[in-house]
């Protein structure tokens, strides 16, 4: 055989050729193969990715915001009440109750702003409403008004502890399991939205691929901006991506599932071009 020269018999893979087996959503080519996969198949994998996804959540919420209400909890003194409205506070202020990267809690009753903190959220609780200091600046919302005679909300320690304690591991299942189930559900709608663009882009291309196949196709190109928006908060909480970063690649997200809407159709076989002529003429079609 000479130099440069490739047998006669090796056969050629195209980087387009069509995938025999559909098992990584993370490539264009990988998206592509669930256009012929199974229901089931495209299930299990969505429901890996949700749970990668409510997983992130949890141990986001478990490192990044427990702890911090727990501090603040802790800080409470052991009398203070919300009651008509108002803040009935029995310690100094301004005060720093409880401070973390992402979320911190602050008692300034008059607002005065001489307690600030540099995480990315801050509740400022002063005697009539609570501002929040986000990226957008403060936001002022007043404390809800009395539903029943002698109703009031609790801001002491003695009350607040054992209600948190009770509700923490509660509220974090809830919000793996609402994760997991609120994907799983996005993803269907959004599956349904997208298949017909996507049957479109595979008839004028000539791809082999009916409407349930652009349906599969459509929900696995979702799968890779959900991975890499799950791989951002985690690195968030440990520091490595600011606020700024994680928002911006939460928009990046939606956008890669466009991409891949229609850059995965290319990796399909061609079928047989769609007959021309006139629809409407005897015998067309």
């Amino acid at each position: 055989m000479k130099p440069g020269r490739f047998p006669a018999n090796l056969p050629v893979v195209s980087a387009f050729a069509e995938p025999t087996c559909a098992w990584e959503p993370v490539t264009p080519r990988g998206v592509a193969a669930f256009a012929r996969a199974s229901f089931g198949r495209l299930f299990l994998v969505q429901s890996l990715a949700a749970l990668i996804a409510a997983a992130a959540v949890g141990w986001f919420l478990a490192r990044g915001i427990f702890p911090t209400v727990d501090a603040a909890v802790d800080a409470l003194p052991d009398r203070g009440e919300i009651r008509h409205g108002r803040l009935d506070w029995h310690d100094d202020s301004p005060a720093l109750l409880a401070e973390g990267g992402v979320l911190a809690f602050i008692v300034d009753l008059r607002h005065d702003g001489a307690v600030r903190s540099p995480a990315d959220f801050a509740l400022e609780f002063g005697t009539n409403s609570v501002l929040v200091y986000s990226l957008l600046g403060p936001a002022e919302f007043y404390y809800p008004p009395d539903y029943a005679p002698g109703t009031y909300l609790p801001a002491n320690k003695p009350d607040l502890q054992p209600l948190w304690g009770a509700w923490r591991p509660n509220l974090l299942a809830l919000a793996v399991i609402a994760t997991f189930l609120g994907l799983l559900l996005v993803w269907f709608g959004l599956a349904t939205i997208y298949c017909l663009p996507v049957w479109l882009i595979c008839f004028f291309g000539h791809r082999d691929v009916g409407l349930l196949g652009a349906w599969r196709l459509a929900g696995a190109s979702l799968l890779p901006g959900a991975l890499l928006l799950s791989i951002t908060l985690v690195l968030y909480e440990l520091g490595v991506c600011d606020l700024v970063q994680t928002l911006f690649i939460f928009g990046l997200h939606l956008v890669i599932g466009w991409i891949y809407l229609f850059v995965a159709p290319l990796f399909l076989r061609r079928g047989a071009a769609p007959k021309t002529g006139n629809p409407f003429t005897a015998g067309a079609g």
